[in-house]
């Protein structure tokens, strides 16, 4: 499967009142462990509770909000223990999507994964943090998308939206951005060579030492996190 640019569905009100939420939860506007003011979050956002209230179910079911009885809903906080259970997880799950997509991807696809290397290799030269997130993510959804496993891919994008509530930059740790960019290139000179089992030891590799940088991140600064 080709990388391609996809289309998608319009959504519906509650589809789009659960992204809206996501966005409010990503940015801070509703930090972790907030309670959720429904009335508020109504006029807010223009909208009756029916669409609100079928939006955060979406929410919970993701594992972003938790409800509790008599109390309501409140967004969820991310542990150190959540982050040591997720990441051998993503690892695997992303490692095999390297795997699936070192047998499928073809020389085009190369040449578009070149370009956004290049971009990586541009962003960290100029220690452009924010501009590398973005390029990484664009590199790790373009091998997702190689992989042609939407089982994998659903289940690798439930799984990030848990991890985005820790807030947490595991770039921020001093010599992480030079490693970060060097696991990318292992993982992309394996899919150059068409080398499977390469391909998703680099994947792997490169999830399980972010995992180490951010812990290395919540020694440095201990209460970033929920206990």
């Amino acid at each position: 499967m080709a990388i391609s640019n996809t289309t998608t569905a319009p959504l519906s009100l509650h589809e789009d009142v659960a992204v809206r939420l996501r966005e409010l939860i990503y940015s801070g506007e509703l930090p972790p462990g907030a309670f959720v003011d429904e009335p508020a979050l109504c006029e807010r956002l223009a909208i009756s509770r029916t669409p609100l209230r079928e939006a955060l179910k979406v929410l919970t079911a993701e594992g972003l909000m938790r409800h509790e009885p008599r109390r309501g809903c409140f967004v969820n906080q991310v542990t150190e223990r959540d982050l040591d259970e997720i990441f051998p997880v993503i690892a695997l799950l992303e490692g095999r999507c390297a795997f699936e997509a070192a047998s499928r991807v073809n020389d085009a696809d190369l040449r578009v994964l070149d370009g956004m290397h290049q971009r990586l290799r541009d962003c960290a030269a100029a220690g452009q943090i924010a501009a590398y997130y973005e390029a990484n993510h664009v590199i790790h959804e373009a091998i997702i998308q190689l992989a042609d496993n939407r089982w994998l891919a659903q289940v690798i994008a439930d799984l990030r939206k848990i991890l985005r509530l820790s807030r947490q930059q595991s770039l921020q740790v001093p010599g992480r951005l030079e490693q970060s960019l060097s696991e990318h290139m292992a993982v992309f000179a394996a899919l150059q060579a068409r080398d499977n089992c390469g391909a998703e030891a680099a994947m792997r590799t490169h999830l399980l030492r972010q995992r180490e940088a951010l812990r290395e991140l919540s020694r440095q600064q201990p209460r970033s996190l929920m206990p």
